[in-house]
């Protein structure tokens, strides 16, 4: 693998104009008492802009901002609210670049792979545009022929936003949009690591004709002592959060008081299982995008690798070819292919599985360790047979390492890939028909790729079973999410 180390570019015009303030009612304002943050560069380590720090006083503001304007935007025709979405996309696409540039500076992650992600991300915009005039209920007459049954859907009310850091424009449209065009008003409360993204993107929507008090952004450095005033508010009708389990688990429990509605995107340990008669060419390219896309900092990257016996010296040769002609470095460099991990404790964090898998016995290909030079790097790793019990197939590892265990018949595959509280996506190579319908019926995860690496799309529902999750995102189901059924009894005359 080789090491590129880049020479500072200028950055300054596009970080310049990206907002400094919290949005709350339509309006740029200054956190109370004047608090700041900065936000890092993690390529660099440097502060690359420093921004508002809500308190819980701009909390209570931004939700004030949401539930004044909940009934007016709940009254403002479908095809209004679809067509903000779909001006605030065609924004997008025209600012793609500096969109890029700006994940790229502020999560890390290279400059193509941001570009990618403006289109996914805005392709949740132009989704729900579309979706927004197609709300529907039905009407009919009741089996006793007593009634006619009148059954609409309404917007459920304000609703609490919390984006993680990994993706920060795709986690914000896919939770933005939908509440939009379902006619609800949001508060937006995004990473602190990474902020900018959803900063800059508010902008896009004031622009493209939003009203005041839509959407609302918090920045905060106290994410718990901001948003819990929040979630105990009775106003707030809907939480929607991404991030860890533990952090979900939390949130959940704070949101029963009020009985809230919640879409909870967890954790994942997403299992790849390639079978002996797997095209290998497909599964390595499926492999190396389902693990190192965003540098290994997604939910849906694959955490085992559970190969079978026969293919697993094979897979794990070419795999570890490709990976070790990876060029490592500041994503605003051309040729990049990893970036830096978000922070010091990510970094951390990997190195701390590698170790515990090779202690446990198992064998080191390529990396292993974390890169020394500036900002938080780790090298591209690759680990064989790694033992059961390790504690690299248990967590979540968030980083660039693919751990390779072996697995004997179909029934055993199942079984390890099953062994896991989360349930979130899975993905399976074979060239069986038959066995891929079997792994889509026994698999217990929410997602799958059968022979593909990639499966997110606006138009299909994201999210998991067991641990991994409550609700979905995307697709026909997303903006149900948002939308409460009523049902009406009319007498017949």
């Amino acid at each position: 693998m080789t090491v590129v180390t880049e020479a500072p570019t200028n950055e300054s015009k596009l970080l310049a104009r990206v907002p400094s303030q919290l949005y709350i009612n339509g309006k740029w304002v200054a956190a109370t008492g004047g608090r700041t943050l900065d936000v890092v560069d993690p390529a660099t380590g440097r502060v690359i802009k420093t921004i508002a720090d809500a308190s819980v006083a701009d909390g209570a503001a931004a939700l004030d901002a949401a539930d004044a304007a909940q009934a007016d935007w709940a009254a403002t025709p479908a095809r209004v609210r679809g067509e903000i979405l779909r001006r605030t996309f065609d924004l997008l696409q025209e600012r793609k670049q500096e969109f890029a540039l700006l994940m790229t500076l502020e999560m890390g992650k290279p400059l193509p792979e941001a570009l990618g992600e403006v289109g996914y991300g805005g392709e949740f915009l132009r989704w729900f545009s579309e979706e927004a005039v197609r709300i529907s209920g039905r009407y009919g007459t009741n089996p006793e022929g007593t009634g006619r049954t009148i059954v609409t859907q309404h917007p459920v009310g304000p609703c609490l936003l919390i984006t993680p850091w990994n993706f920060p424009l795709a986690m914000a449209t896919r939770k933005i949009a939908p509440a939009l065009a379902a006619g609800c008003t949001v508060v937006v409360k995004p990473a602190a690591l990474t902020p900018l993204t959803t900063l800059h993107f508010v902008a896009l929507l004031e622009e493209a004709g939003l009203p005041a008090g839509v959407v609302n952004v918090i920045t905060t450095s106290q994410s718990g002592a901001v948003t819990e005033p929040i979630i105990a508010d009775p106003r707030l009708r809907k939480l929607s959060f991404t991030g860890s389990t533990p952090v979900g688990k939390a949130l959940i429990k704070l949101s029963a008081e009020n009985v809230l509605r919640t879409s909870m995107e967890l954790g994942g340990n997403a299992p790849f299982v390639i079978f002996a008669d797997a095209d290998l060419d497909k599964a390595v390219d499926g492999a190396l995008l389902a693990k190192f896309r965003n540098i290994g900092q997604a939910c849906t990257a694959a955490n085992r690798f559970i190969v079978h016996e026969s293919v697993a010296a094979e897979f794990a040769r070419r795999v570890t070819e490709k990976v070790e002609a990876f060029q490592i470095g500041r994503g605003t460099e051309a040729g990049i292919t990893i970036g830096p991990l978000i922070d010091q404790k990510a970094v951390a964090k990997a190195d701390s599985l590698v170790q515990d898998a090779l202690t446990r016995g198992a064998t080191l290909l390529t990396g292993g360790s974390a890169i020394e030079r500036e900002g938080t790097f780790y090298a591209p790793t690759v680990l064989t047979d790694v033992a059961p019990g390790s504690d690299i197939l248990r967590d979540e590892i968030f980083g660039p390492v693919l751990a390779i265990s072996t697995f004997t018949d179909e029934e055993d595959a199942v079984r390890l890939a099953n062994d896991t509280e989360f349930g979130l996506i899975s993905y399976v190579f074979t060239t069986d028909l038959a066995r891929g319908q079997r792994m889509i019926d026994k698999l217990q995860t929410g997602m799958m790729g059968l022979n593909t690496g990639v499966v997110s799309n606006a138009a299909a529902p994201f999210g998991g079973v067991k641990q991994s999750g409550l609700g979905r995102e995307g697709g026909l189901e997303g903006i149900q999410e948002y939308l409460s059924t009523k049902y009406t009894l009319t007498p017949v005359s």
